[in-house]
């Protein structure tokens, strides 16, 4: 077949993945766990019986291991390999273990690909090396690079040695690329096609396959030297005649990504453009592999997780049932910066002690303003960290969005300190101070709400400048902000009003 050019696996090796029900994994962790605590019960109740220890051990192998692992075995061979990593991540480590037993061989692969990196940490722990290389021989190329930082090195070379010489290159070029590039989330296998052949010609090479690559609406235009020059829709080759020339109804204008691209950028790309896949490119021009959808999707769902942890102060995604002492270590780092600002906040409440006796009320209303001031503060910070997400904020508009932010913060500081002055003077309406209670809280208001606001816009800007994740810590330096310069504010603007 001249002039048209095949990048796939055969089709034993797409075979196409189980459908998937959206409640099926939680059913499925829900008989699991079930099964693993009639285990539990059973090993208990044998090991109170009065027999000897190797009837024990008999009978724990016959009630046990025989009958319930079975049964667990039939769960999961029956389950998509996303939802055996989900019940993996959900089980404590000694159930993990015993479940991760039951799995097939020939699926520890993909499931190794789908668990979280801390409860890959874990199985590959428990794995020895001959496991280990059968699980990875199974993947793709682009599969085994993805793997590859977490596998000994021992491994992966043994690995390199049952590749082909092409699938070799592959592997070694998709590792030589930093890990946010589109380099190293690429897929090498596709379906490429020369642009003077018919539509006829290609439905009919096509055919000789039983299934395409995964993601596949379109087949890649290249040259004899495999330089893009376009994409063939699948809708196109199905809806014009068949003696049409590819060059005839090809798209020529079309989204190209190099190795080299930002992973987050080319996500907004195919966020904006609604995209499937897209070609990646060399610096020549030479059509090197596709991005496709299923990638990107996981690149914006673990960038909404590192947002969330570095948001609450976690230094890396956190295995959940994993030890006491790894999680504590996980958590030090803000939690040591959140006592320091506490006991900082601690201190400017103590340099206002004489106040504090003249007005006892301002004790009681000391967590209104910052608590509010903390709030407001919170949702500038995370409409800006979005939008750096999305690409939005730009040099252009930087100073715009800043001044506009400010000004919400100084509108809400004088509705809802309003407000709060309304509702202090009603309060302490029999006290002598009422008045000035209610002045103090309305400028206090105003005031750290525009800290709040100042302190949401300055940490992500700032950290985007020095080339860092603009969500690390902000809601921990917010709420210092917000706290220590709200008392000090409040508690100031009180010291002059009462003297």
């Amino acid at each position: 077949m001249d002039e048209v050019q095949l990048r796939s696996e055969p089709a034993a090796a797409q075979a196409a993945a189980p459908a998937r029900d959206p409640e099926e994994a939680q059913r499925a962790l829900a008989r699991v766990q079930d099964l693993l605590a009639k285990q539990h019960r059973v090993e208990a109740l044998v090991h109170r019986e009065a027999a000897p220890a190797e009837d024990k051990k008999a009978l724990v192998e016959n009630l046990v291991h025989r009958q319930h692992l079975n049964e667990l075995k039939a769960i999961l061979d029956r389950l998509h390999p996303a939802d055996v990593a989900y019940i993996l991540e959900a089980l404590p480590r000694d159930d993990r273990m015993t479940v991760w037993e039951c799995v097939r061989a020939e699926r520890d692969g993909e499931i190794l690909l789908e668990v979280s990196d801390a409860v890959r940490e874990t199985l590959i722990a428990s794995m020895d090396r001959e496991e280990l290389v059968e699980a990875v021989e199974t993947l793709e190329t682009d599969e085994i690079a993805a793997l590859a930082d977490d596998l000994p090195a021992d491994v992966v070379e043994e690995v390199k040695q049952g590749l082909t010489n092409e699938e070799r290159a592959q592997l070694r070029a998709a590792m030589s690329y930093p890990e946010d590039s589109v380099g190293a989330r690429m897929d090498f296998d596709l379906v490429s096609i020369r642009d003077d052949v018919t539509l006829e010609v290609v439905l009919r090479y096509l055919r000789r396959f039983d299934a395409l690559p995964d993601h596949t609406d379109q087949v890649f235009v290249v040259d004899r030297d495999d330089v893009l020059k376009g994409a063939l829709p699948l809708d196109r080759l199905l809806v014009n005649e068949p003696d049409t020339k590819v060059a005839d109804v090809m798209k020529a204008d079309i989204l190209t990504l190099s190795p080299l691209d930002d992973i987050d950028e080319a996500a907004q790309a195919f966020e904006r453009y609604d995209l499937v896949s897209a070609p990646v490119v060399d610096a020549n021009g030479r059509l090197i592999g596709r991005l496709t959808v299923d990638e990107v999707v996981d690149v914006i769902r673990e960038q909404s997780e590192e947002r969330d942890l570095a948001n609450a102060g976690l230094r890396e995604e956190e295995d959940l049932f994993s030890s006491v002492w790894n999680s504590a270590k996980n958590r030090w780092l803000w939690l040591a910066i959140n006592m320091g600002t506490a006991f900082f906040a601690s201190r400017v409440i103590s340099a206002f002690e004489g106040t504090i006796e003249r007005v006892v009320a301002l004790a009681a209303l000391m967590p209104i303003v910052a608590g509010i001031a903390g709030n407001s503060g919170n949702q500038t910070l995370t409409l800006l960290v979005r939008s750096i997400a999305l690409g939005q904020v730009t040099g252009a508009n930087a100073r715009r969005l800043v001044l506009k932010e400010i000004a919400v913060a100084v509108a809400n500081g004088v509705v809802w300190g309003g407000v709060a002055a309304v509702l202090v003077f009603f309060l302490y309406f029999d006290s002598p101070y009422a008045l000035r209670l209610g002045a103090v809280m309305l400028l206090a208001m105003i005031l750290n709400m525009l800290v709040g606001a100042l302190v949401g816009l300055a940490v992500p800007l700032a950290l985007r400048a020095l080339g860092r994740d603009p969500a690390i810590g902000g809601s921990v330096l917010l709420t210092f902000s917000t706290d220590s310069g709200g008392f000090f504010i409040f508690l100031g603007l009180a010291t002059l009003f009462f003297r």
